[in-house]
């Protein structure tokens, strides 16, 4: 498992692009990119050095935390995936890579694509001292064209791409991506509705192309979830002080939610239950909701059943667990 935290190579460049540049400039731009996404743009608005650096800023701590969550489930549920080969679809300046090469340290060779050049070279530039990415290559232009260039990978991760796209683009993208991922494809969404809407048409389409489901769920059927509730996860990392001027915020954390699917072409040796929200905790039972083989259920472990209580008591939201259904 590894931390939600940037790795001390990303911090410490990070730290260095910090130098002589003002937070109240950084605040004002990651506050108009923001704007700009929740409207349904791109990073198309990522035009200047400063606007790369200020989204790098307050969203690759969050992306990072998503994205390493995401791959701490994979490797639980697939623990003999050992990819040599990375393509980062869509990478921005580079997150979902700096974690993937954190979780896996078989990755050689790391393939980045994306549209925006400014944020291609802010990512060149964050990995030029990096021990593992100093090497990356990075493709810019149209990910979806540049995918039937690149030669196939072991493991593809996209990362809050998807949602840029039109319906049509996202069931090409998911096509293409499937085919150039050799053993495993992760794609990770903002944990809202829509999200999860798309997450949910991706993995059905890959699924009826012979996809397995390696997390979150523990099966392939359909989702057992109904509207308005919907599967999202949350990751909590730490805000350092540089974030917190950037957010405007007061407290030393955040809390990311999003949803992922992780897709491979071998299916899973064990299926484990998912725990769909924070378990709650009483005097006589925890209660805890869990996906499983066969729909979503309530468990109840009892405060009597001494060894299971204690385990269920470890129980987190997102965890793949073992109970009863």
């Amino acid at each position: 498992m590894i931390s939600p935290t940037l790795p001390a190579e990303l911090k410490a460049a990070l730290d260095g692009k910090l130098q002589g540049f003002s937070r109240t400039d950084a605040a004002q731009r990651s506050q108009k990119i923001s704007t700009a996404y929740r409207a349904g743009g791109s990073s198309s608005t990522i035009k200047l050095e400063a606007d790369a650096l200020a989204y790098a800023l307050a969203r690759m701590p969050a992306t990072y935390a998503s994205v390493a969550a995401s791959l701490n489930a994979l490797t639980e549920i697939a623990p003999g995936l050992a990819p040599e080969t990375l393509l980062d679809v869509g990478a921005g300046p580079g997150t979902a890579s700096w974690a993937a090469a954190e979780a896996f340290p078989s990755l050689r060779d790391f393939t980045l694509l994306d549209a925006n050049a400014t944020l291609s070279r802010l990512a060149l530039e964050l990995a030029r001292d990096s021990t593992r990415l100093a090497e990356c290559r990075y493709l810019p232009g149209d990910a979806g064209g540049n995918l039937g260039e690149v030669s196939q990978a072991d493991l593809v991760i996209a990362s809050y791409i998807i949602g840029e796209l039109n319906e049509g683009d996202q069931r090409k993208l998911a096509e293409a991506m499937w085919a150039k991922a050799r053993h495993a494809l992760v794609v990770i969404e903002p944990g809202t509705p829509a999200g999860y809407a798309r997450i949910l048409a991706l993995r059905q389409q890959l699924i009826a192309a012979g996809a397995y489901v390696a997390a979150p769920c523990p099966h392939e059927k359909p989702c057992p979830l109904t509207a308005p509730d919907w599967c999202h996860f949350s990751q909590r990392l730490p805000r350092s002080q540089a974030h917190r001027q950037i957010k405007g915020a007061d407290v030393p954390f955040e809390d990311e939610r999003f949803i992922y699917v992780a897709l491979t072409r071998a299916p899973p040796a064990a299926r484990a239950a998912r725990v769909l929200a924070s378990p709650d905790v009483g005097k006589a039972e925890i209660t805890a909701k869990l996906c499983t083989e066969h729909g979503v259920v309530l468990t109840k472990v009892p405060r009597r059943d001494k060894a299971a209580y204690a385990s269920a008591r470890r129980w987190r939201w997102g965890d793949a667990v073992i109970a009863e259904s």
